[in-house]
Parts: structure tokens; sequence; C-alpha cells
């Protein structure tokens, strides 16, 4: 139980403000359909973290140090970038239908956000630390979800209140101070 206790408030202290959260706002503001979206959350947390104890050690042998800070710095600058350029949401009232549906758009770009993120991170560790697989999974799984779950019903009612483009603007420039920050720490 405690590498439960423990690995929840690990993940949940760590993830916010992290860049998951940022997308759990886009999400929300643009397609307005928060069941699929924690869904998709949690689908895509459980599926990448359990990954991450199998995985997460042997990315790091290959990839040292300074090359995974470059990778994950120039990342974040791309998404920076990426935030700018407008989605048809911005000119209209009614969001598009995503190809994979609101759930399965959800679940892909949280799963290639949570990729190298340090709740991935930690997760690796506290499994490596307790080795008790399952209990880390479940811990650090709830507690992305403690954290990310209120992003998205609170987001989806302010951005009522804030304009979507505001939002990307913030975002983008968050994650540029996350890339400079990965490049320059």
């Amino acid at each position: 139980m405690e590498a439960f206790l423990v690995s929840t408030g690990i993940v949940a202290l760590a993830e916010m403000g992290d860049k998951t959260q940022l997308l759990a706002l886009i999400l929300a503001a643009r397609f307005r359909q928060p069941w699929p979206i924690v869904l998709g959350i949690f689908v895509a947390t459980l599926f990448n973290h359990a990954l991450a104890g199998a995985a997460g050690a042997w990315v790091t042998t290959v990839l040292g140090p300074d090359m995974l800070r470059w990778v994950l710095g120039g990342s974040f600058i791309a998404m920076a970038v990426w935030m700018l350029i407008p989605d048809k949401i911005d000119d209209s009232d009614t969001p598009a239908k995503p190809r994979f549906g609101v759930f399965g758009t959800t679940v892909v770009a949280f799963f290639l956000a949570e990729m190298g993120d340090k709740t991935q991170i930690a997760t690796v560790m506290l499994a490596a630390q307790y080795q008790a697989y399952y209990w880390v999974i479940a811990g650090t799984t709830v507690g992305m979800m403690l954290a990310n779950a209120p992003v998205v019903w609170l987001g989806e009612r302010m951005t009522r209140l804030v304009p979507l483009r505001v939002v990307h603007v913030v975002s983008a420039l968050i994650f540029a101070g996350l890339g400079l920050w990965a490049l320059l720490g």
C-alpha cells in the first residue's frame, strides 16, 4: 500500500503545471467533451506508465543525459511553435470532428506527450524502488487523474470566459520556457 500512496502523491505533485496538464486544458477547450477526454487520459496514462516500468530504464541507457536534454528541449520548442498555428476552432464556434474521435485523439496525444516526461521517469524510479509494479502503476495513474481530470472539467468552463487564442499563446510561451529550461539546464 505504501508504493501506491507514495506513487500517487509524487505523480500528482509532479504533474502540477506540467505540459500534459496544458494539453488537457487545450483538449477541453477544443472539443468541449470532458468524458471522452478524461477516459482518454486514463487509458493513455495507464498504457504509458505500464510501458515506463519496462522501457524507461532502457531508453536512459541508450541516450545519454546530454542527448536526452537536447531532444526534450527541441521537442518543447517545436510544441511551442505548433501551439501558435491556428486551428479551425479558432475561427468558428463549433469544433471540427477529429479523425480518431475525441477519445482516440486524446489517447494518442496524451500518450505521446507523456513520453520522456518527469512523471514517466518517476514511474520508472518508483517501480525500481518498491518492486511492486502493479501498485506503482495504479498509484501513478491515480496521481495523473487527480492532477488532470479537474483541469478538463474546470478548463472547459474557463474557456467560455477566456478566448482560445489566449490559451494557445500562453501555452506556447510555457512550452518555449520549458524548452529553454531543458536546453540551458
